[in-house]
């Protein structure tokens, strides 16, 4: 479980407890804050010194979920793999070409190809496991009944397949599965063998089972991740340049005049002033807001976005004014 957005570490709770102790009931406070009572001691005032009270200030339940955060993060993954094989290169040239995929991230389209195999990751790894699991199944039967079969004889050595369970099991996996008609080209034919009725019925279930659904679906996943997240750039790539960003507005309503929606959305509404906005009540001291960025401040914590003038601007105040005017 992932940590709220506003998370008070020991430290702040720490100070709005001595802030409020004496306004307020102070066993109140510590039960709103989670904290014990104990905690809140002469001890606490002094300010204490030393290796082992550091360590012991240290808030580590913060600092192991921040810590997997990072670890987990897909920038920071793939700087690492950047950086391991660019200390492996030194040891190896070969190691370099590794940095030729840095390109595949640089452009857009490439990277929306590299997303496809990870968005749908989860059903992905699913089916696959579904696939391995079915193969083991015909691994089972192949292996107590049809164990003659795997027998392949070149130059007088023989060479079996399915001596034992983990070598028939990787015969079916890399060749069954890779084989475009399925295990049944992979082994010795049944033509007049006893079982050949059960070898005709084990090789079509593997064929479609196997090759013609397990299969169809992993690539299917890829291919559908990909028109998805294709879809999803087109539609974003066509509303910023149909919409404003900010309010919403269409550019049909702009462009009345010459360059109407390129001017509004690089001046009037530029989405660049409004992220400035916001980092700067982040940085400024909330002791000197003033209303309005008090205002902004509150509804951005509650991530509350109704401060942004939704279906309004400037232009379309001054029509409403003059046609109010004009009435």
């Amino acid at each position: 479980k992932s940590f709220p957005v506003n998370y008070w570490d020991k430290f702040v709770k720490k100070k709005v407890r001595q802030k409020y102790s004496e306004s307020y009931d102070f066993d109140s406070i510590s039960n709103l804050l989670g904290m014990e009572k104990t905690s809140f001691s002469s001890q606490e005032a002094e300010e204490s010194t030393g290796l082992v009270s550091f360590i012991l200030n240290i808030d580590w339940r913060y600092q192991v979920w921040k810590a997997g955060v990072t670890i987990t993060d897909n920038a920071f993954l793939y700087s690492l793999w950047y950086f391991t094989f660019s200390i492996l290169g030194n040891f190896n040239n070969f190691f370099f070409a590794a940095h030729l995929l840095d390109v595949a991230v640089g452009f857009k389209t490439l990277r929306t190809i590299l997303q496809s195999v990870t968005h749908n990751g989860k059903q992905l790894v699913l089916t696959v496991m579904l696939l391995t699991i079915i193969v083991y199944i015909y691994t089972v039967i192949a292996f107590n009944f049809f164990r003659k079969f795997y027998v392949q004889e070149e130059d007088e050595e023989v060479d079996k397949k399915c001596h034992d369970m983990l070598t028939c099991f990787v015969f079916h996996l890399y060749k069954g599965v890779r084989a475009g008609g399925g295990i049944g080209d992979e082994i010795e034919p049944p033509d007049g063998d006893d079982y050949e009725v059960y070898r005709i019925m084990f090789d079509i279930t593997f064929f479609f089972f196997v090759i013609i659904i397990l299969l169809a679906i992993i690539q299917g996943l890829i291919i559908d991740a990909f028109g998805e997240l294709r879809d999803q750039l087109e539609s974003v790539k066509e509303d910023m340049e149909s919409n404003c960003f900010i309010c919403g507005i269409g550019k049909d309503y702009f462009d009345k005049v010459p360059h109407g929606f390129d001017t509004h959305v690089q001046q009037e509404h530029n989405l660049a002033n409004y992220m400035f906005f916001l980092m700067h009540l982040i940085n400024k001291p909330d002791t000197e807001y003033t209303g309005q960025e008090t205002y902004v401040w509150n509804m951005y914590q509650q991530r509350c976005w109704d401060f942004f003038p939704v279906g309004d601007c400037f232009r379309k105040q001054y029509e409403d004014e003059l046609s109010g005017g004009g009435g």
